[in-house]
C-alpha cells in the first residue's frame, strides 16, 4: 500500500459501525502504519445514524476530515444514499444486502452486496454481521494482515466478551469466503 486508503463505515447505531473502524485502525497501528479514526454519531446512539472515517496510510495523514472515500461499507439505505456519491471512481461500495432497497447505481466503482445479516443469523448471532462485512472488505482490500485483525479484535472487544472471539473470527472468515465467491460469479 503506497497511497492512503480512506474508508467510511456507516449505518445505524448498534450495528457495530464504530467497532469495524476501530478494528481496522488498531490492526494498522500494530503494523506501524499511520492511522486516523474519526467517529460521528447522533446523541441517541443505538438506532440513530453512526459512521466513522478511517484512514490507513504509509505516510503521515494531513487531515482526518475528508469528503471523498476509496471505500464505503454501508449497513442501511440512508447511509448508501448519503455516501454513494462520495466514493472515488475506482473505489469500492460494500453493503449489507437485506438492508438496501435501492442498490447503488454507479458503474465506475466496484459494488459488492453481502448477505451479512442472513449469514449471521445462521451463526445464531446477528451481532456478528459487521464482522462478516469486515471479512469481505478485507478480502477485497487487504489493507492489514489478518493476524493483526485478530489481535485488534482482542483490544476492541471488551474483556467480558472475549469468549465471543472465536465466533467473530468465524464471521470474518465467512465474509472473506463470500467475497471470494462473489469474485467468481461477477
Amino acid at each position: 500500500m503506497q497511497q492512503p486508503h480512506e474508508i467510511i463505515f456507516a449505518g445505524f447505531g448498534g450495528q457495530g459501525i464504530l467497532s469495524m473502524g476501530q478494528i481496522i485502525a488498531y490492526a494498522a497501528m500494530i503494523e506501524g502504519k499511520e492511522v486516523s479514526w474519526m467517529p460521528s454519531y447522533g446523541p441517541e446512539m443505538r438506532g440513530g445514524t453512526a459512521n466513522c472515517i478511517v484512514i490507513v496510510s504509509p505516510v503521515r495523514i494531513s487531515s482526518p476530515i475528508i469528503t471523498r472515500f476509496d471505500s464505503a461499507i454501508v449497513l442501511n439505505q440512508p447511509s448508501l444514499d448519503k455516501f454513494e456519491p462520495a466514493v472515488k471512481p475506482g473505489g469500492l461500495i460494500l453493503y449489507e444486502k437485506s438492508s438496501i432497497i435501492k442498490e447503488p447505481s454507479r458503474n465506475d466503482v466496484e459494488v459488492l452486496a453481502i448477505p451479512a445479516l442472513e449469514e449471521a443469523q445462521k451463526l445464531n448471532k446477528k451481532q456478528v454481521a459487521n464482522m462478516i462485512l469486515l471479512g469481505a472488505f478485507l478480502e477485497k482490500r487487504p489493507l492489514v494482515n489478518y493476524d493483526n485483525i485478530l489481535k485488534a479484535l482482542k483490544k476492541v472487544l471488551p474483556e467480558r466478551h472475549h469468549h465471543l472471539i472465536p465466533l467473530n473470527e468465524q464471521a470474518l472468515l465467512l465474509g472473506k469466503q463470500i467475497a471470494t465467491a462473489e469474485n467468481m460469479t461477477v
